[in-house]
């Protein structure tokens, strides 16, 4: 899945029936899978979807691990206990009898131990409910950690034992190739399938168990390979687990091959998971109906019966449906189009390569293409026919690095076609399924005219990440979702590793290094996790999707390629590739590639297994006496909370350690050493000025220099900072401001370094200055200290004077500059500075003269309209250009700056209209939230609509999904009151446990828990040196 660097991802179909006592069943559950990239400030990126929470007799309603148990609800029980006990003391009142004067009669010993007995039992069930946990009474019950799941005997929808307990299927069938027949009806949103499933008996079995959900299934049938028979068998469904059970008529034998036949029906989902559907309205305004899916991580159960694991690899031949007018698209290439009797078209692709079932996709829809042939393989973008003129950047890319991607891992793009398609209505900012891609609009399509250089990048990035998919996750795919960094950092790794081949103009790095900060922000957590994790149920799976395993994964290999050299690393992946093509590995398979080709002279699997099986990131502390590097290391963990602190001892890594010193040709000499010990001396040939440890940010760690060392640095900085790289210098900036938020160096020696500002002119050290600032300024005005957040303002502004000043309203320069261009303007126009305000009103009231048709400069239109939405007149008419244009870049653009207003009854009615999906669709909601929940007015406004409307969230997007990480994020991480502390964890507390348990909630908690920390720690001191 892309993640793409700061966009909203994923968009998924899906019937997720809950069968609840509690409740109605929600039509469909929808989810994303994205990473969040920063705690503190949470970036847009895209990813994927989820299983459903299921009741059934005897099971509560909820995900669980393998190791865990769920038991009936324990409110069912006491509800009867409460019934019993109230008939009980209704008829205990016959005891009671009035005397005819109405004087009551003394009570007999009969009577008074009766009551007794009741008021005991009341006061018992009463301290019963007290003392329960409460996950009690919530919709999920409460796990049970000391039981194994497999103590329970399932049951099945139809009260017979369901012969599979576990959540993970069993591995005694292996699934050959399906053929799948389907008819959709995209006017009544509902479809016919049928699946015959060729298996192979692993062990001797009598029963099949697969994945199933939302189906109606009408009949199935068996047929052994001996008999050729067809038989009628019965199907046992278990929806806690989305399990069906096919009773075979006769013993299956190890060694032999069976067919399954399944009819079914179900309804095309409104979600964006699964097989699902959407409307949109074309150019003429006609309303338009389309087909999509969105399978991985777990829906495409939901499409048709299946074993929907990643190990489970089978063949597919797909067959559709559909209406004259619609264009069907799958996999494979079209085999045949036949015209059937009632005039419905019946097309039939060609049998696929091997593969998981998460990367098995579908489409039908009015789209019009644009194709290149590449050395056999037919490249071609997608988009609905009024959009096919802003496809042509998305091919050129498209080609160049199919091209670069086959040279690279010296293995040939397997299939005959390669379709990127453009999907109108689609959560996830892309999908990899091979042979088709699917986008979002706004991933895929570059429109000239609006759209801006970081859109160009944008654009490129993510059809990069997903072309990568087709070796890394397609190619060679992950076990199981505890490695799912395997697929989603080398695509990520790839990602930034291809567009420095080939679009180095684009300074793509810069992104990576921006990523790789914000991450290590998270990583920083008590609530992050290894990236090879362990999990089991639809939440922990899609938790998964972080930007954890997309950019610590990608941060990781970048590490390992800078310590090993280019040509190791290459001669590694692609021995990798070759050895498990079509196949499912482990993490110790990448690193067993990485072993024969190093002949052991370095163990990477030992090195390696430091860095992914455990959380968090190693803080290594440099002090320089001499010729001498004395070097520490320890975790960097951002709690100062001593109760919660890491002991010393648990935490240890191998660093590959770079550095680069005074006097040397710095491009040409970096020395590297391994730290595999808590300490360790390096010896220097000379003694130096200053050493500038992390040569480029290449290795995932935080460098602390001793005092002399650190002044050494800044004053470097100040005399001549262009002997140090820019990504050296941007490093600094960050190490030096997350230092000070541990309270490890002062906040105004961090400060100090970044006066050199004033004579920096290149994007990455300037954006990490302006985004450290920033998190502090965001921290004092949520507080109400705008005269603290005034003056850290002017300081930042009289570093970046002369930048600011020197900038044009133009789309002039290279990529990076043009970049720049758009943070100094949006930083210098948020806070009304430097005269900004009025060349960006002027601009907007031009634009609005010419009824939206003059054109902008892309680089400053997003900053041109966030100042023209500050009035009630530009707000309008931003909202009705929305409505109507056609370029996804522009409405981007103008949906910030709409949801940067500051009247909260817009900002509410954007995000009310986002989640009711009308003029707004609701793959925009959680960017809306995050953009909102940014700004001083509608910070508390947007936690107090999540708040309204949780229940509504969970139905819409699954626990667990990207979207539900970013929306927690986005309304929380500018809290920094113990009151605000207690709101947010009391609301996930009465909320049910599975919920109160996500990481992410729990991660809330936390950064909340250290903004606390941060103002108590430096507010007397800002306002004291300020």
């Amino acid at each position: 899945m892309s993640c793409f660097g700061f966009l909203d991802r994923l968009q998924l179909p899906r019937n997720m029936i809950e069968n609840s006592m509690f409740e109605e069943e929600p039509d469909v559950v929808d989810l994303a899978k994205e990473p969040c990239l920063h705690p503190l400030e949470p970036d847009e990126v895209e990813y994927e979807p989820r299983g459903s929470r299921l009741l059934v007799r005897g099971l509560g309603e909820h995900e669980v691990d393998e190791d865990e148990e769920d038991y009936e609800s324990s409110a069912k029980l006491l509800g009867m206990s409460f019934m019993n006990r109230s008939s009980g003391l209704r008829n205990s009142a016959t005891t009671y009898r009035q005397s005819p004067d109405g004087a009551c009669s003394a009570l007999s010993a009969r009577t008074v131990v009766v009551c007794a007995f009741v008021v005991v039992a009341a006061v018992s069930v009463i301290m019963v409910i007290y003392l329960l946990p409460r996950c009690t009474f919530t919709k999920e019950g409460c796990h049970k950690q000391s039981q194994s799941l497999e103590s329970i005997q399932p049951v099945a929808t139809n009260g017979k034992p369901f012969p599979w307990a576990r959540v993970r299927l069993p591995m005694a069938i292996m699934p050959l190739r399906y053929e799948l027949s389907l008819h959709p009806n995209l006017t009544s949103m509902t479809f016919k399938g049928s699946v015959t499933i060729s298996v192979h008996a692993l062990q001797a079995t009598w029963n099949i168990i697969l994945h199933s959900t939302g189906h109606n299934i009408s009949r199935v049938t068996f047929m052994s390979a001996v008999s050729s028979q067809e038989k009628q068998v019965e199907i046992l469904e278990y929806p806690f687990h989305e399990q069906i059970a096919v009773v075979a008529p006769e013993a299956l034998l190890m060694g032999h091959n069976y067919t399954l036949k399944i009819e079914y029906s179900a309804n095309i989902s409104s979600s964006y998971y699964g097989f699902y559907g959407i409307s949109y309205t074309a150019e003429n305004n006609e309303k338009k109906y389309f087909a999509a899916t969105q399978f991985e991580p777990l829906a495409a159960r939901s499409a048709f019966p299946c074993f929907d694991e990643p190990a489970f690899k089978a063949t597919f031949i797909i067959r559709i449906i559909r209406d004259e007018q619609y264009t069907a698209l799958s996999n494979m290439p079209k085999k045949s189009s036949v015209l059937m009797e009632d005039g419905l078209i019946l097309d039939e692709f060609s049998e696929s390569v091997k593969m998981s079932t998460y990367l098995v996709a579908f489409i039908i829809g009015e789209i019009k293409s644009l194709s290149q042939d590449v050395n056999g393989t037919l490249v071609s973008i997608y988009a609905v026919p009024e959009k096919i003129g802003q496809v042509h950047h998305a091919l050129e890319t498209a080609v160049k690095l199919l091209e670069f991607y086959q040279n690279y891992f010296e293995i040939q793009y397997p299939l005959k076609k390669l379709d990127l398609v453009a999907i109108p209505d689609f959560e996830a900012g892309a999908m990899e399924n091979w042979g088709l891609l699917t986008f979002r609009e706004e991933t895929l399509l570059y429109d000239n005219n609006t759209s801006s250089v970081a859109d160009r990048k944008l654009v490129t990035k993510i059809i990069a990440h997903e072309l990568a998919h087709q070796w890394f996750g397609n190619l060679v795919t992950m076990r199981w979702w505890n490695d799912l960094w395997l697929n989603e950092g080398f695509a990520t790794f790839m990602e930034y590793f291809s567009l420095e081949k080939m679009f180095k103009e684009l300074s793509s790095y810069e992104d990576f290094l921006d990523a790789r900060f914000k991450t290590m922000k998270k990583d920083s957590l008590n609530s992050s996790h290894p990236i090879s994790s362990s999990v089991q149920s639809s939440e922990q799976i899609e938790e998964m999707f972080d930007s954890l395993s997309y950019f610590k994964g990608a941060s990781l290999l970048l590490m390992l390629k800078s310590y090993l050299s280019e040509d190791v690393f290459q001669h590694a992946i692609v021995l990798y590739l070759h050895n498990h093509s079509y196949g499912s590995i482990e993490s110790d398979d990448l690193w067993d590639s990485f072993n024969e080709v190093t002949n052991k002279t370095l163990d990477v699997k030992k090195m390696m297994k430091t860095w992914t099986l455990q959380k968090g990131f190693p803080l290594v502390t440099v002090q320089k006496k001499g010729k001498e590097l004395f070097i520490q290391q320890e975790r960097f963990f951002l709690n100062m909370k001593p109760e919660i602190q890491p002991s010393d001892g648990s935490y240890l890594w191998h660093i590959p350690l770079s550095y680069v010193t005074e006097g040397r040709n710095y491009s040409k000499h970096r020395s590297v050493s391994l730290l595999d010990k808590r300490s360790g001396i390096i010896n220097l040939t000379e003694d130096v000025q200053w050493v500038k440890v992390n040569a480029d940010m290449n290795g995932y760690y935080l460098v602390h220099y001793a005092s002399d060392d650190w002044e050494s640095l800044i004053t470097q900085l100040r005399v001549n900072p262009y002997v140090l790289s820019d990504k050296d210098r941007a490093n600094l900036i960050n190490n030096i401001f997350e230092l000070a938020g541990l309270g490890r160096v002062s906040l105004q020696r961090a400060f100090d370094l970044i006066d050199y500002l004033q004579s920096e002119n290149d994007t990455a050290p300037i954006t990490e200055a302006l985004f450290q600032t920033g998190l502090i300024f965001d921290l004092l005005e949520k507080l109400g200290r705008m005269d603290l957040a005034s003056r850290l303002v002017m300081r930042v502004f009289k570093l970046l004077q002369n930048q600011i000043q020197q900038q044009t309203w133009t789309d002039e320069g290279p990529p990076s500059v043009r970049e720049l261009r758009s943070a100094l303007l949006e930083f210098a126009c948020a806070h009304s500075l430097a005269g900004c305000c009025t060349t960006a009103t002027q601009l907007f009231d031009a634009w609005v003269a010419s009824n939206g048709t003059q054109s902008l400069p892309t680089d400053v239109m997003a900053t041109v309209f966030k100042v023209g939405a500050r009035t009630e007149n530009g707000w309008l008419f931003l909202l009705s250009k929305y409505t109507s244009l056609g370029s996804e870049a522009e409405k981007n653009k103008i949906l910030e700056a709409l949801a940067s207003s500051e009247d909260v009854r817009k900002l509410y009615w954007l995000m009310k209209s986002s989640l009711d999906g009308d003029t707004i669709r609701t793959q925009k909601l959680s960017f809306i939230i995050r953009t909102v929940g940014r700004h001083f007015p509608g910070h508390l406004l947007a936690w107090d609509f999540v708040k309204e409307n949780w229940n509504k969230l969970v139905q819409k997007f699954p626990l667990g999904s990207y979207t539900i990480q970013s929306i927690v994020a986005g309304s929380t991480h500018l809290f920094s009151t113990k009151t605000h502390l207690s709101e947010v964890q009391t609301f996930f507390e009465n909320q049910s446990e599975t919920t109160f348990r996500l990481r992410c909630v729990q991660e809330a908690l936390e950064v909340i828990q250290l903004n606390i920390q941060w103002v108590e720690k430096n507010l007397k001191a800002l306002t004291w040196w300020l």
